[in-house]
């Protein structure tokens, strides 16, 4: 794939949103998931966009996208956290893989974001290495709850956008690449029961921005 072959930020969110429409509705179309797909990738990847999302069972990307082998190249942990691993592998897909898109995915009945407040009302996070996912999902349900949100959704929705903030603050790369105008990084929220992937939070190019929950 050459460099003018790459999709723009805005077609590679069009492309994702469309496959979604087509999941939601049950006509999905399995695009790039025959054996001449896989020959052909051996060699090498041309993904079009970086998906960093939760890692729940339920939230499998390529399906939920009604996309194939070589599309997206997925990043996942639990509750979307971010550690250098996690700004590495999204800083390869920018800079390596030449993205120019990048997605935040989180969804409701999120168990982290559950746990982060559980926690602040009872005083007893969790044990073990769970402790350090829900830490640091928490400066997402404080700064949720300072502004005088409560519900689950607005506190989820919260997380989604704070993530999208805290991976351009870290990443210098990424920054400077949606600053340019390259890339864009998305925030979308995952509906579990009805499959819709919606919009709320956009940086790096122009896109509506529906009402919240």
């Amino acid at each position: 794939m050459s460099s003018s072959d790459l999709l723009a930020p805005g077609d590679a969110l069009d492309v994702l949103l469309r496959g979604n429409q087509r999941f939601v509705s049950g006509t999905p179309e399995h695009p790039n998931q025959d054996a001449a797909r896989r020959a052909a990738l051996a060699p090498v990847q041309n993904p079009f966009a970086v998906l960093f999302g939760c890692s729940d069972s339920r939230l499998a990307a390529e399906i939920i996208f009604d996309r194939g082998l070589g599309d997206l190249f997925v990043v996942r942990t639990a509750g979307h956290v971010i550690g250098p691993e996690v700004l590495g592998s999204i800083e390869y897909g920018v800079s390596v893989l030449d993205c120019r898109l990048v997605v935040v995915l989180g969804h409701d009945s999120c168990g982290a974001v559950g746990a982060a407040s559980a926690a602040l009302e009872n005083g007893l996070p969790p044990a073990g290495y769970v402790r350090d996912v829900v830490e640091r999902v928490t400066p997402s349900v404080l700064a949720a709850r300072a502004a005088g949100l409560e519900r689950p959704e607005e506190l989820i929705e919260a997380h989604i956008k704070h993530t999208v903030d805290l991976m351009l603050d870290r990443s210098r790369v990424l920054a400077e690449q949606v600053a340019a105008g390259r890339t864009a990084v998305v925030g979308l929220y995952y509906g579990l029961a009805d499959g819709t992937a919606r919009i709320v939070a956009v940086r790096g190019m122009e896109v509506a921005v529906p009402p919240g929950p």
